[in-house]
């Protein structure tokens, strides 16, 4: 296993102006990363994402700092007004960035719902993700879709998807912290869909009941009310250790991308959770 961070972990100086998506990657080549993530393209102003993609891949060539993947959101039911196949050709285009920005696999969302039952929507976001990867596996580019966005988040709901949209070429995005957000235990989670995962994020959350009051700035609600806020990779409450040793059962030998959302300090905390997480990778 080989460990990247995402480029939402430096998300607090990305949106303050302290940092850009160049100085990233220099920055997680300091740290000790193998790899970077980029969650979209954020160009200057009067650039280009494509242009700005150019240059993203070019920088991480010179510093011989891979590209792990490359993610954006979607949605098959409400994106692009509504219109499912004006949001398929807007996430083809998408794949189109990330073939110049060299990333072999992307991630992109699903949907969010609509109001009806996920065994409902299945076959139109299943097609619909069928068609994307097919697509994106001519480029040679791999396609995922996470856990993500309370609706689509389940393991049960994933692993239907995984199955429903049946290629080769798409798998799963496997977020260690966002099953609790569907208040699923995550390591039963990693257990179920370990086989189909392609890629793999650590994330962490300091958990607290519903039962209990309110904990204040900081937290957001789970879909049944607990409350969750982002920590350091070891710091919180998500079984990072037996999520790595349900990867190693299936033998996954891909990238496990760190996405920090704790209110810590930045730079200090993907830096405390770069080297729990390695030594973590070593103890599994």
């Amino acid at each position: 296993m080989k460990i990247s961070v995402s480029s939402y972990s430096f998300n607090k100086l990305l949106s303050s102006g302290e940092m850009t998506q160049l100085d990233c990657i220099s920055k997680a080549k300091e740290i000790g990363f193998d790899a970077i993530e980029f969650v979209d393209i954020l160009a200057p102003d009067g650039v280009s994402k494509e242009e700005y993609a150019k240059v993203l891949s070019k920088e991480c060539k010179r510093l011989e700092l891979p590209i792990s993947s490359f993610t954006f959101g979607a949605d098959f039911l409400t994106g692009s007004g509504g219109n499912t196949e004006l949001e398929i050709e807007r996430v083809k285009k998408m794949v189109d960035i990330a073939e110049i920005l060299g990333a072999k696999l992307i991630r992109h969302d699903a949907t969010r719902g609509d109001g009806k039952s996920f065994d409902a929507i299945l076959p139109i976001i299943a097609d619909a993700c069928r068609e994307v990867t097919v697509y994106a596996a001519a480029k040679g580019i791999k396609t995922t879709v996470e856990n993500h966005g309370y609706f689509c988040q389940d393991s049960d709901r994933v692993e239907k998807l995984y199955n429903a949209v049946g290629h080769e070429n798409f798998g799963l995005l496997a977020d260690m912290g966002n099953f609790l957000c569907a208040d699923e235990q995550p390591e039963k989670a990693y257990g179920k869909i370990a086989p189909y995962t392609f890629y793999a994020h650590a994330k962490d959350f300091h958990v607290k009941s519903a039962m209990l009051p309110d904990p204040g700035e900081g937290f957001f609600r789970s879909r049944s009310g607990n409350y969750l806020r982002g920590a350091i990779i070891g710091h919180g409450d998500v079984p990072v250790l037996h999520c790595i040793r349900a990867l190693k059962n299936v033998e996954f030998d891909g990238y496990i991308a760190i996405e920090f959302e704790g209110m810590e300090e930045t730079i200090s905390g993907i830096t405390i959770g770069f080297n729990n997480l390695k030594r973590y990778i070593k103890e599994a």
